[in-house]
């Protein structure tokens, strides 16, 4: 019985494959305990967490910067209320001043005017800025650290005039002067700093 030609190096059949050599054109046998690699490049490792693969930065929106857009949301709502009050408040003022009974004199309808005015300009500078607050926050998942900035600004201008109004003693005051805190707080810290400075690509 003839078990190859002498020639043949590897002492078996034409055609069959030596022992313990892979066949060719064929991807080897991973040892066991190893995962099995795909044919061609062996694949990279995999990157521990990140966000987009990069380590140390986070892969979703932390709890504290989630929280800071509520509170930004929140904040813009009540500004929104306001501006709508003060528009109502201006114009009830000047049907005020209107009905008095130096209705029809110069300096009666100057001062419903102006009082009109004041309320009005008061009314749409809020709603600027609740605007801004709103804008903001809607920018919190895909803005940089400019958004960041803005809502840090916009937290301590609301702190300010809100202790400003404390003074007056309006008590709804403390609400906004804790959110304010809050927002700056939670953009400030280093979470907070992580997420808005993540590379984006």
């Amino acid at each position: 019985m003839s078990f190859g030609e002498p020639n043949n190096p590897y002492g078996k059949q034409q055609g069959g494959q030596p022992e313990g050599q892979p066949g060719y054109g064929y991807p080897q046998q991973a040892p066991q305990g190893v995962p099995q690699q795909g044919y061609g490049y062996p694949q990279a490792p995999p990157v521990p967490g990140g966000y987009g693969g990069y380590p140390g930065v986070p892969g979703e929106m932390p709890g504290s910067v989630k929280a800071a857009r509520v509170m930004l949301y929140v904040l813009g709502g009540f500004q929104v209320i306001g501006a709508i009050i003060m528009v109502a408040a201006g114009a009830w003022l000047s049907d005020q001043l209107s009905d008095t009974e130096t209705y029809g004199s110069s300096s009666s309808q100057d001062m419903a005017n102006i009082g009109m005015g004041v309320f009005v300009v008061i009314g749409i500078l809020t709603l600027g800025i609740a605007l801004w607050a709103i804008l903001t926050a809607a920018k919190f998942s895909t803005g940089g650290n400019g958004i960041r900035i803005s809502a840090i600004i916009y937290g301590s201008l609301v702190t300010l005039f809100s202790v400003i109004s404390l003074l007056t003693a309006n008590v709804f005051a403390l609400i906004s002067v804790a959110l304010g805190i809050m927002v700056i707080v939670f953009c400030a810290r280093q979470d907070g700093a992580q997420w808005f400075q993540r590379p984006r690509y």
